[in-house]
């Protein structure tokens, strides 16, 4: 074996074992060590769903109670990392994400419009640099971090890698409500100690006119312009507690004001009474991972608040009503919440020979529960965003930085609403190639 096949055969053998023994933290945090790395991961997903696709399928759910069924094929997301070790503790990370096969012009049926088609270029979703910040290393307890970076509130944003959670698209519940990948600008400090590791984050604040129904905050990180608006700010923080081998319990949360977060500066045209609205967001969240004796278990909770929504909704649908405006009309809500529980059993641990060869098989179940609308009593209540979900399925590893994912998932809504069964399979990978 020549030196060039024996240094590939060794980074595999090493990035293998990376994957089992941290399969809790994200993979990103693997690169250091080497000068230079490349890595990243993706997923492809298959879908069939077994209820309506139509605009009013909660409006007028008993028309279109018989609807056949739809398929989606897609590529959510595929990722390139880019990393590279300075020297004398200064490193950079980059992080490169296509989702949805790319960008350009789309098609969008927007639900709160009576169902109006709209021609939208995907400035901010469809190719983005998620991450791209510098680091400066003080010891493994004290660094410093400037630029884009990954806000880690709840589990799904923290560890947000497609072999970190067992279904084929990221869990519902948290992928709802959340910005998913949370990503945003400012300054971060974070380290590990014994058996804790820590980050907090002072960054641009959310955009309350980017709030809505159906997503709660999801959307409220994004920016339409060339630039982040960052007249508020907001504080992110997290702790992860190693408790023993294979177990990780979590804590995280953000606080930050989100109106008077736009563009231009809106502040003294207000009036009196809509200059002291804050919109303050605050969220807190646990979740936990635990991964040994063959099972893997994880599970999180999340609960959010943001101070005068309904009011902020009514200046907000008059700021959606100008030609081409960016923000959304939609109403949002004082409060949202999710919680989510999974669990799988590699059933390959109890054959010999495969065990040996390091496949797996884990057997799953999911369940979680979110609504994304939590009304204060002066606003409208919408029931359809209370959504329960149960989920099985199957996550095979030929290797230990590939899945293949099947899966069958009931959402289950009020009695008035049509349930949302459907078929998902998926595969994934996730690792370094340099």
């Amino acid at each position: 074996m020549n030196k060039y096949a024996f240094l590939i055969a060794f980074c595999a053998a090493t990035t293998a074992a990376k994957a089992q023994v941290n399969a809790a933290d994200s993979v990103m945090e693997h690169a250091s060590g080497r000068s230079f790395s490349v890595g990243g991961y993706g997923e492809v997903a298959l879908s069939r769903n077994f209820y309506s696709d139509n605009v009013y399928r909660y409006t007028r759910a008993s028309q279109y109670k018989d609807d056949p069924s739809h398929g989606r094929f897609d590529i959510p997301h595929a990722v390139v990392y880019l990393s590279y070790d300075f020297g004398k503790g200064w490193t950079m990370s980059s992080e490169i994400e296509f989702e949805h096969t790319g960008t350009g012009t789309a098609i969008e049926q927007e639900f709160e419009e009576a169902g109006e088609w709209e021609h939208e270029v995907e400035k901010g979703g469809e190719v983005e640099l998620e991450q791209f910040w510098i680091q400066k290393s003080f010891s493994r307890a004290a660094n410093v971090r400037l630029g884009h970076m990954v806000v880690p509130v709840g589990l799904n944003n923290a560890y947000h890698e497609p072999l970190n959670y067992f279904t084929v698209y990221r869990p519902e519940g948290e992928n709802t409500i959340l910005p998913s990948t949370w990503h945003d600008t400012g300054i971060s400090f974070l380290g590990r100690s014994g058996q804790f590791k820590y980050q907090l984050m002072v960054i641009a604040g959310l955009d309350a006119f980017k709030f809505n129904r159906d997503g709660w905050i999801h959307s409220g990180a994004g920016s339409a312009f060339e630039y982040k608006v960052a007249n508020k700010y907001g504080v992110a923080g997290r702790l992860d507690y190693y408790a023993m081998p294979g177990l990780r319990i979590g804590m995280s949360g953000y606080y930050g004001n989100s109106m008077h977060n736009t563009q231009p500066h809106d502040m003294e045209n207000e009036g009196n009474a809509n200059k002291e609205l804050k919109g303050t967001v605050a969220i807190g969240s646990i979740d936990f991972t635990l991964n040994r004796w063959n099972w893997i278990v994880r599970g999180q909770a999340d609960y959010g608040y943001v101070s005068d929504a309904a009011a902020i909704t009514t200046i907000k649908r008059t700021r959606a009503r100008i030609s081409n405006s960016p923000y959304s009309s939609m109403p949002f809500a004082k409060n949202a919440m999710a919680v989510g529980i999974e669990a799988g059993y590699n059933v390959f641990s109890q054959i010999d020979k495969l065990r040996q060869k390091d496949k797996k098989l884990y057997v799953f179940g999911r369940f979680e529960k979110y609504n994304s609308y939590l009304p204060a009593s002066d606003q409208q209540k919408y029931e359809f965003t209370d959504k329960t979900r149960f989920v099985g399925g199957l996550n095979y590893y030929p290797i230990p930085e590939i899945a293949v994912k099947a899966e069958y998932s009931f959402r289950k809504l009020k009695s008035q609403y049509n349930n949302e069964p459907s078929l998902n399979i998926g595969i994934a990978y996730e690792g370094f190639f340099l």
